[in-house]
C-alpha cells in the first residue's frame, strides 16, 4: 500500500492495518534461522549451531557487505549479503555456551536503520522504529540534534516526502511567493542547492 493510500483510510483502518502489518512482520522475522537486533550503530545477529560445537571447527567471515558461517571444510551454515557496509576492524564474533554464535556488526553509517540482515530476507518497517531514550539522552545538544535530523530525513526519504532541509526550502519560497506575487514561480524546483539555489535562474523583473 502506498502512502495516498495509507492516508486516505480512517483511523480505525490504519490501526488495523498497521496490526496485521505487524503481525506479518513478526512471523516473518520469526521464521529466520538467526534472531537480530539493531541500535543506531550496530546489529547484532545470534544464530544457533550444535550443541558442543567448538569455534575451531567453524569458518566465520565478516566482510564490508556480507557474511558466511560455514564449517571448516564442510558445509555452509548461514551466508548473505548486507544492505549496508559495516566496519570490519568493530565487527566481532564469539561462540557462546558452545551452541550460540554471537556476532556484533558495527555500521559505516550510524544513522539510519537497516531493514533486514541479509538482502534476500523480508524487510522491517524502519519507519517504526526509534533509538532507546537513554541512548539519545546520552548525546550533547548538538550531536542528539543532528541524529534526530538524519532520522527524519531518513524516513521521509523512506516515504517519498521532502527532507527537513526541503520543507524548508518550500516555507522560505512560499514567503518569497506571497512577498513578490509579480515574479513567475512556475519552474522554480526546491533541490539541494538550499535557498539560494531554490530561487536561481527566475526571470528578471
Amino acid at each position: 500500500m502506498d502512502l495516498a493510500a495509507y492516508d486516505a483510510l480512517s483511523p480505525a483502518e490504519q490501526a488495523a492495518h498497521d496490526a496485521s502489518q505487524r503481525d506479518k512482520e513478526a512471523q516473518e522475522q520469526a521464521a529466520l534461522p538467526y534472531r537480530w537486533t539493531q541500535a543506531l550503530d550496530h546489529v547484532a545477529l545470534n544464530f544457533p549451531v550444535e550443541q558442543g560445537t567448538k569455534a575451531k571447527t567453524l569458518d566465520v567471515k565478516i566482510k564490508k557487505k556480507g557474511l558466511s558461517i560455514a564449517r571448516k571444510g564442510g558445509e555452509v551454515l548461514l551466508e548473505g549479503e548486507f544492505p549496508k557496509e559495516v566496519k570490519l576492524e568493530d565487527s566481532v564474533w564469539s561462540l557462546e555456551d558452545s551452541c550460540l554464535i554471537s556476532i556484533h556488526l558495527e555500521k559505516s553509517n550510524a544513522s539510519e536503520w537497516w531493514p533486514h540482515v541479509f538482502t534476500k530476507d523480508p524487510k522491517i518497517d524502519t519507519t517504526k522504529l526509534t533509538p532507546e531514550n537513554s541512548k539519545l539522552s546520552d548525546l550533547d545538544g548538538d550531536t542528539r540534534a543532528m541524529v534526530e535530523k538524519m532520522m527524519f530525513d531518513n524516513r521521509q526519504k523512506q516515504m517519498g516526502l521532502p527532507t527537513s532541509d526541503e520543507q524548508k526550502q518550500q516555507e522560505i519560497l512560499k514567503k518569497f511567493q506571497a512577498q513578490h506575487p509579480e515574479m513567475d514561480f512556475s519552474q522554480a524546483k526546491i533541490g539541494g542547492g538550499g535557498a539560494a539555489g531554490a530561487f536561481g535562474g527566475f526571470p528578471s523583473q
